[in-house]
């Protein structure tokens, strides 16, 4: 077995593009954040109790020109004053981060699926005031539990700029038994290619109502919103926007990465989707892949050969690797293109990234089917507040929202209780809901741990949480388009 250096060493290799290029998250005018009012109790103050920071970064977000290929796209991202933007701790870590803005607006960071205090979770507007351009803020939290996340930017279309980067949280009752390590994150890009940017996009497709079809028939951007083979198992269009690229960790397909190991070594796979618009099926060519974590949390180890991934999803497999060169796809499920990369074990020819093997043509596992580890189970007891949500919009005219019992209104609830949001999506387009600061059990699923969850057209999921973390709290849906248009609400403590 390799050492624990070279753990680390793989862990982040090849993330150098992480924050310029491997992410997405949301950018502009922050205008479908819903605003602290009056009636609100937050924003909350930073405990006084947290310990001295065991963990430091500090960050620049900037203008910066990206090689995604052989590609160069003018875009935003990351840049750390020391090493890569990926940011690595142990759960019970105090982790600060100060982050610079050198960018033309104002900026935020989310730690995406991190329960934290709500003066760190990164809303402006909500949590804190935007950090506007010149301006140094930090975030100081503690990293409660252990798992795969990352962070983001939470103002307008900036994820889908470039704006992520991964946050890997070290879980002490983790194995750590695996011989290499690799984060692999998942990204649609569309920043900077041919003129283009994901705020121009935006106005495109909140244009398409105003002149039927014919305004998508626009050379350049406007053929990137027209959409591929629908993915039946999705149940609907996947998504809005067709990108004219797909990245892992930072590269094309035909600059693809190449993860190298050693012929049956165990490798963990850390995989994240940083994408704004794209859900993703994943298969290992050659391999079955054992999922030990699906968003931070540990789940029954099952084999399975593929899996999709939707918009802020994480998931921790294992793998015993075989003796030659495989292809690692994810196909942009209803866009008839993919991203690509290579795990080499021997000698050889690559694979092309056309190539399709039996583990991608199965049958993909969607991560609400798993069940959790005894460790990860919700504290059991009798639910004390049902609360119905219900997805809405459409394509023309582009817009998109959600009620919570009925009203276009924050949900609320008092601490202590236990809640059981109902979310049924009666549109024609699966939305992948998160809700921060929580992570909900899902009793369908034996009480699945979730910050994240796809919800297919007419499908209705429930999804438990114990209001232990007071604030209040973004509730939407990390398609970043859907969200920047209104499919964004909050969770209010009384």
């Amino acid at each position: 077995m390799t050492s624990s250096f070279s753990r680390r060493k793989f862990l982040l290799g090849g993330l150098v593009l992480a924050g310029t290029g491997a992410l997405a998250a949301c950018g502009g005018n922050n205008t479908a954040t819903p605003a602290a009012s009056s009636s609100s109790p937050g924003p909350y103050p930073t405990p006084t109790n947290l310990a001295a920071p065991s963990v430091r970064k500090k960050l620049t977000a900037r203008p910066m020109s990206i090689d995604i290929g052989g590609i160069e796209a003018q875009t935003w991202g990351y840049s750390a004053e020391t090493g890569e933007p990926a940011i690595e701790t142990t759960a019970g870590d105090v982790l600060q981060v100060d982050i610079t803005n050198e960018l033309s607006e104002s900026t935020s960071i989310h730690w995406h699926g991190i329960a934290l205090h709500n003066a760190a979770d990164g809303v402006p507007g909500m949590t804190q005031p935007p950090i506007e351009p010149g301006e140094t803020f930090s975030y100081v939290f503690e990293t409660p539990h252990g798992g795969t996340y990352f962070y983001h930017s939470h103002s307008g279309l900036q994820l889908d700029r470039g704006l992520h980067a991964p946050l890997i949280v070290r879980d002490p009752e983790d194995a750590e038994d695996q011989d290499v390590e690799w984060t692999i994150v998942l990204d649609d890009w569309i920043d900077g290619i041919a003129g283009s940017s994901p705020d121009s996009q935006l106005n495109l497709l909140a244009g398409m109502d105003m002149g039927g079809h014919e305004n998508m028939d626009m050379g350049g951007e406007g053929d990137m919103m027209a959409h591929g083979t629908p993915d039946p198992a999705l149940g609907g269009d996947a998504g809005d926007v067709l990108y004219p690229h797909y990245l892992i960790n930072g590269k094309i397909p035909r600059a693809h990465r190449t993860f190298s190991a050693r012929p049956g070594e165990k490798a963990r796979l850390r995989f994240i989707n940083a994408g704004a618009d794209t859900i993703f099926k994943v298969a290992l060519g050659g391999h079955r892949l054992t999922v030990t974590h699906v968003d931070g949390f540990p789940v029954r180890p099952r084999d399975i050969e593929s899996f999709y991934l939707s918009m802020g999803e994480r998931i921790d497999v294992e793998v015993i690797l075989g003796d030659g060169v495989f292809p690692l796809t994810a196909l942009a499920a209803g866009k008839d293109d993919r991203a690509f990369a290579v795990i080499r074990t021997a000698e050889g020819e690559a694979p092309t990234p056309e190539t399709t093997f039996p583990e991608l043509n199965s049958l993909g596992t969607f991560l609400t089917s798993f069940e959790p580890a005894e460790r990860a189970l919700l504290p059991a007891g009798e639910v004390d507040q049902d609360t119905a949500v219900e997805l809405t919009g459409q394509m023309m005219p582009y817009q998109w929202g959600l009620r919570i019992d009925g009203a276009d209104a924050p949900g609320t609830v008092r601490q202590g209780q236990r809640m059981r949001m109902r979310m049924h999506n009666p549109t024609a387009t699966p939305h992948p809901m998160h809700l921060h600061g929580h992570t909900w059990a899902l009793p369908g699923s034996s009480g699945l741990r979730k910050d994240t969850v796809l919800i297919l057209p007419g499908d209705t999921v429930d999804a438990d949480l114990i209001a232990d973390n007071p604030g209040e709290w973004a509730f939407h849906c990390h398609n970043a388009y859907h969200q920047e248009t209104g499919m964004i609400s909050s969770l209010r403590y009384e």
